[in-house]
């Protein structure tokens, strides 16, 4: 389902390796852990940057984007494992 909605996220950030990590999603009145993260992507949009995660939490899949201009979270997809 294509979506562009803000979300919650708790993340983490490691600052050795300078990761940023997804951990828990809050949507739709849910919690999602994030059990895995898969693709991690930048773009711009204007001079505004964008990191993109694509993210597991058990049989849930997530495409989260970070805005690092206001530091919002939103969720651009959502699909449940066929």
């Amino acid at each position: 389902m294509q979506l562009d909605v803000p979300v919650s996220v708790i993340s983490s950030f490691n600052h050795h390796l300078k990761i940023v990590s997804p951990r828990k999603v809050l949507f739709g009145g849910r919690e999602y852990y994030v059990t895995k993260i898969g693709l991690h992507h930048t773009h711009r949009i204007g001079r505004t940057l964008y990191h993109v995660f694509s993210v597991a939490a058990n049989h849930t899949f997530l495409k989260l984007s970070l805005n690092t201009d206001n530091l919002f979270w939103s969720l651009e997809d959502i699909s449940d494992e066929v």
